[in-house]
């Protein structure tokens, strides 16, 4: 009995075949760059354990264009890949009122109302001092 037949893919260029996995694969993506963002964070609380002389000139090496374009990357990232989780709550997460499901918009609506009144609770701490 023979085998059926399966089509060939490409191992490596696999997901460049349909923009929905171009899409999934850039926001899988983006773990890699806020991974670099931690360390570079892990880095900073070292820094300052040393010292203030410490911090203070990796401060300043974190002031070169090179490296603010880096942060500029990865809130890129991480906002895309936050709008893209919640626009996904909807389909993971399916509350249920009597025997009806409470719709998508709302689900997804609650995660960006929270997100909105965190950013500004944080905004607020921070002018304020």
């Amino acid at each position: 009995m023979s085998e059926p037949y399966r089509r060939p893919i490409s191992a490596t260029t696999w997901w460049l075949s349909k923009r929905n996995y171009v899409l999934f694969m850039l926001r899988e993506l983006t773990s890699v760059l806020i991974a670099a963002f931690l360390v570079v964070y892990l880095i900073q609380l070292a820094q300052l354990a040393q010292g203030a002389e410490a911090y203070t000139a990796f401060l300043d090496r974190l002031a070169s264009p090179g490296w603010l374009v880096f942060h500029l990357l990865v809130l890129i990232a991480a906002l895309y890949h936050t709008i893209t989780f919640f626009n996904l709550t909807p389909k993971i997460i399916v509350v249920r009122r009597g025997e009806e499901s409470v719709p998508p918009v709302f689900i997804a609506g609650s995660h960006y109302a929270a997100w909105l009144v965190t950013s500004v609770v944080i905004m607020w701490i921070v002018l304020r001092s």
